[in-house]
């Protein structure tokens, strides 16, 4: 095993909300913590740019997101060796983290590691969705988070799931005009979710603030097309708009741009480059790696915490990460007064996550914008339809490892994020069985491009 010459006793990767929140309450017990982010500023993706983003953006986002403002400073003044613009390309199962910050190769070992790496945006392969005019939803809010880039023209919002309404509330806030929001959530879809209602009730405060972002969507007139089906994005070399059906009819929303969402997955790459197991997982559709209820992966001294270990939301992943620093903690025998603590978050993060099947099982997407026909392309590095991936499995091809060989998919610089939960799902389609007996693709490090010239000197 390689060693660096100093070991602290915790590496937290990832300045979300579960990375500050576990380095904060790691701190506060008195652990040397190093925090790594691949972001050149703290708060990851739900807080990006939180500490100085200007008054007029902050209010363009809500009380949710200014919200991130105290845990950043209190993570500012919890003596956290912060490192920011570091690529973490390689974690071992003994606490080595491999990086690289402002063009350098560098080294951190912990006694314990926290992957707090957070969420990615689902794939949503449907016709056209790689044409220049078709970006993810949580890609503009990024921008505006970021730069407060916004949309110069009426852009058209498609999918499901509460970032879709969001980011149309924000950006009705910031002057956008919606030329539509195309929601894909079926009938049957309410139906599926009223089993979950009495949980939901219990996280009411959530539901309140779902059920007034919908209102205020409304009153500012723009066109909600509800339970629409069999997505296109029209275009020949740029997006143009959105075909779709509604009501029995066929509908066409001009547009030069169109923000695709049905939901986040969490980013699993680093935990299955460790080796660790991960189940499927039905009621969110993706993979989740396996671990105990403080977040450990197996007898390994890697803990996972927040949007990394299944979807939960912000709150709950702040949550988490405050969990997984305690169970760290006790282990390095830092637990005074502990017991208490934990069971004051396990109540908080119950509160958190009442509403969690309620909103997993009303936001499911459909097959039909995961599971693609096979004119679609599904490995955008590669340029990989879905057709050719079932030719492959009429060549006998029965995972997603084996599509490498076959035809190199999944092997671009984005190494396979974009197109593996996609390409399980559609072999598990082409062979009849679940998504569980397919598998994923086996990722190794680098887990990010990186350059020779990093490790020069």
């Amino acid at each position: 095993m390689r060693m660096s010459n100093d070991v602290v006793d915790l590496v937290v990767i990832g300045c979300g909300p579960a990375g500050m929140a576990a380095a904060c309450e790691a701190r506060s017990l008195g652990l040397s913590v190093t925090l790594l982010d691949e972001q050149a500023a703290l708060g990851g993706q739900i807080y990006r740019r939180i500490e100085d983003a200007p008054a007029d953006i902050v209010n363009i986002l809500g009380k949710d997101y200014a919200a991130g403002q105290t845990l950043a400073a209190e993570f500012r003044h919890s003596g956290t060796h912060y490192v920011g613009s570091a690529v973490v390309w390689n974690v071992t199962p003994h606490g080595v983290v491999d990086y690289v910050s402002n063009g350098k190769a560098a080294e951190v070992a912990g006694k314990y590691v926290l992957l707090a790496s957070g969420a990615m945006e689902r794939p949503f392969p449907i016709k056209g969705w790689t044409l220049p005019g078709v970006m993810g939803a949580g890609a503009g809010q990024i921008m505006l988070k970021g730069s407060g880039a916004l949309p110069s023209d009426p852009v058209v919002l498609a999918g499901c799931g509460p970032l879709l309404y969001l980011l149309a509330w924000q950006y009705l806030r910031a002057g956008v005009k919606i030329e539509a929001l195309v929601d894909t959530t079926s009938r049957s879809a309410y139906a599926r979710a009223i089993p979950h209602l009495v949980g939901a009730l219990r996280g009411w405060r959530d539901l309140l603030k779902g059920i007034k972002l919908i209102s205020a969507i409304r009153r500012r007139s723009v066109r909600v097309y509800s339970g629409a089906q069999n997505l296109e994005i029209i275009g020949a070399t740029h997006a143009e708009g959105l075909q779709f059906q509604h009501a029995g009819q066929q509908v066409r929303v001009p547009a030069s741009l169109v923000l695709l969402h049905q939901g986040v997955v969490p980013n699993t790459q680093l935990t299955w480059s460790t080796g660790a197991e991960h189940r499927w997982d039905d009621h969110q559709l993706c993979w989740l790696p396996v671990t105990d209820g403080a977040g450990r992966l197996g007898e390994t001294s890697i803990y996972v915490a927040g949007d990394s270990k299944g979807i939960v939301g912000a709150n709950a992943s702040a949550v988490q990460g405050r969990l997984a620093a305690l169970a760290i903690a006790a282990q390095l025998g830092f637990s005074r007064g502990a017991a208490e603590r934990v069971l004051a978050l396990k109540n908080e993060l119950a509160r958190f996550t009442h509403i969690r099947p309620f909103l997993d099982s009303l936001y499911r997407p459909r097959d039909e914008n995961r599971i693609p026909p096979d004119e679609v392309l599904v490995c955008r590095c590669e340029e990989v339809s879905a057709g050719q991936i079932r030719g492959y499995v009429k060549l006998g091809c029965t995972g997603p490892n084996q599509t490498k060989a076959f035809g190199r998919c999944g092997m671009g610089p984005c190494q396979g994020r974009l197109c593996g939960l996609t390409v399980t799902e559609v072999i598990a389609e082409a062979r009849g069985v679940e998504p569980s007996q397919v598998g994923y693709y086996r990722i190794r490090p680098p887990i990010k491009p990186i350059l020779l010239g990093d490790f020069t000197g």
